[in-house]
């Protein structure tokens, strides 16, 4: 999407082509930024063009060449969103009942927080099946699939042989930790984040890894 307005600004604007890279990634991001804010503001269904364009403070035809629509502005905003929480299933390493396994959960729970408060948005979408498009949807399965396998994986590390209980208790781990940011980000609470991630990771460590 970028690079096909990046190309139609080449061939109109005698500018050196790589300042338009710049200045497109630049509208791109503010785009980006005024589409999640709207969102955040409005939900889904009630955001409408006319309103990122008024908080991006660009013109209706400087968006009309990034998105055809505000449903793909919001496909925009999902894949980054899918991105960041594959590189965060990833990233979740070996958590045992010991100090080092209470650090690493602290770790990667601050890291989910911070995802979440850049893309909760989306996540509530996904989250509460607002998602109209098929693809998007199956886009957020799989990111939250992502998510539950690796702490599957880890939960299996740390109490083995529970077989399926083992999945069961990966999903309410993924739906606490969900509800519990949701609950802090949307009520504006004002909670010390490293008192909040310190008693989240207590709680966890102690209920799920047998800290």
């Amino acid at each position: 999407m970028v690079e096909r307005s990046d190309e139609a600004a080449v061939m109109t604007a005698p500018t050196d082509g790589r300042e338009l890279r710049r200045q497109g990634r630049r509208t791109m991001a503010k785009l980006l930024d005024a589409g999640m804010a709207v969102l955040a503001e409005r939900g889904y269904h009630a955001a409408r063009v006319d309103d990122v364009v008024r908080t991006a403070e660009v013109s209706h035809g400087t968006f009309y060449l990034y998105f055809s629509n505000k449903e793909e502005l919001f496909q925009a905003l999902a894949l980054q969103c899918a991105e960041e929480m594959t590189d965060l299933a990833r990233s979740l390493g070996p958590v045992g009942p010991d100090a080092a396994g209470l650090a690493e959960l602290r770790r990667w729970l601050g890291a989910f927080v911070d995802c979440y408060g850049r893309y909760g948005v989306v996540i509530r979408a996904w989250m509460e099946d607002q998602v109209a498009s098929r693809e998007l949807a199956r886009l957020g399965v799989r990111s939250f699939n992502a998510v539950t396998a690796a702490l599957v994986t880890r939960l299996e590390e740390a109490r083995p042989g529970r077989g399926a209980q083992t999945a069961l208790d990966a999903a309410a781990l993924l739906a606490m930790i969900e509800r519990y940011t949701y609950f802090r980000t949307s009520r504006n609470l004002d909670v010390d984040r490293a008192v909040m991630l310190d008693t989240l990771a207590r709680l966890v460590h102690r209920g799920f890894f047998g800290g």
